[in-house]
């Protein structure tokens, strides 16, 4: 259970640092003069942005320079407390530290002790006469004990770990200073961190039910098919293994009621990771349009006009006899 665990958090700290980086293509804007030349040095120098400066990162950190966002972000995610320190709110960086030594420390000394004694019962359960000679015990005796509190004591540790790690991070975000609201990759990285919480800061309550309810039933759904996948797995696996088995359910069928939970489980993994990308993808593509406005004062002219070539644009090539032509003109005003 806490491999699992463990393995859940690895990865949605990729995935957290993965949605924090931006790329932007830059588009040579001399395409669209009449100065374009394909020669310009401007155009050697076209790339695209850089996804991560650690220069640009160490700099922030001295406050010697801005840190976008996403950038603060990413480096919170994979050193907890760099947000705080860009943010200049050092005095949070001992109750994070101290949070999360205290409660990780304490949660893997628990989750050890479970560990232990879990080897030594699987030990006896594979060899007991080598478990009787390398214990000193004599048979009969009773199963070794499994320290079943210390796993349930280490795995409340540990989620109250990774609790304080998601309140530094959503910390972060919150206390980042911007000129502009609404600031769209605080909006993104709301509804990264906690589904909704991105329209909440867009003020789009009336979305909240939408997603709320999508998430609520794709992950009911995904542990009631997975339950019972489980469920028919351990019946195939005693009814094709277990001389003793007399249950009611053949092979064959629990065998058939397993592959078709497994596939509507798969199905509402993929629906419930839809949703949530879709709200995060709302909150981020709204926040950039709060400022859009459509208003009534929408014109349409259509007129006749005299056009003439523009060869400089580079998307056009002159060629001979070329001149001016007849045609519509038609203007949009919003």
């Amino acid at each position: 259970m806490q491999n699992r665990i463990i393995r859940h958090i690895l990865i949605l700290i990729l995935f957290l640092t993965g949605s924090a980086f931006q790329s932007k293509a830059q588009f040579k804007e001399e395409a669209f003069k009449q100065t374009y030349n394909r020669t310009d040095s401007t155009a050697k120098a076209d790339t695209a942005d850089k996804l991560f400066s650690f220069k640009e990162f160490a700099g922030a950190l001295a406050h010697k320079n801005t840190m976008k966002i996403g950038t603060m972000f990413a480096g919170s995610v994979v050193l907890p407390g760099t947000a705080q320190i860009y943010n200049k709110d050092y005095w949070k960086l001992p109750v994070i530290y101290g949070g999360l030594g205290a409660l990780a420390g304490t949660g893997g000394y628990y989750l050890h002790k479970y560990k232990v004694t879990q080897r030594r019962y699987d030990s006896w359960n594979s060899d007991k006469a080598a478990f009787e000679d390398k214990y000193n015990v004599e048979y009969p005796f009773e199963a070794p004990f499994v320290d079943m509190e210390s796993k349930k004591t280490g795995t409340m540790f540990m989620a109250g770990a990774g609790l304080i790690y998601w309140a530094t991070l959503l910390d972060g975000v919150v206390n980042y200073e911007s000129d502009s609201e609404p600031l769209p990759g605080r909006a993104t990285l709301y509804s990264a961190i906690l589904p909704g919480l991105g329209q909440i800061y867009n003020g789009e309550y009336f979305k909240l039910p939408i997603y709320w309810g999508g998430l609520l039933i794709s992950t009911h759904l995904l542990m009631n098919y997975n339950r019972n996948y489980v469920r028919f797995k351990r019946i195939h696996n005693e009814a094709t293994t277990d001389p003793n088995y007399k249950e009611n359910i053949s092979g064959e069928t629990a065998k058939w009621y397993r592959d078709v939970y497994r596939r509507y489980r798969d199905y509402s993994i993929v629906a419930t990771a839809a949703v949530y990308l879709l709200q995060v993808i709302d909150a981020n593509v709204f926040a950039y349009m709060h400022d859009f406005e459509v208003t009534e004062n929408l014109t349409l002219n259509v007129e006749p006009a005299l056009i003439s070539p523009y060869n400089a644009y580079a998307i056009n090539t002159p060629h001979p006899g070329s001149g001016n032509a007849f045609g519509m003109r038609i203007g949009l005003t919003f």
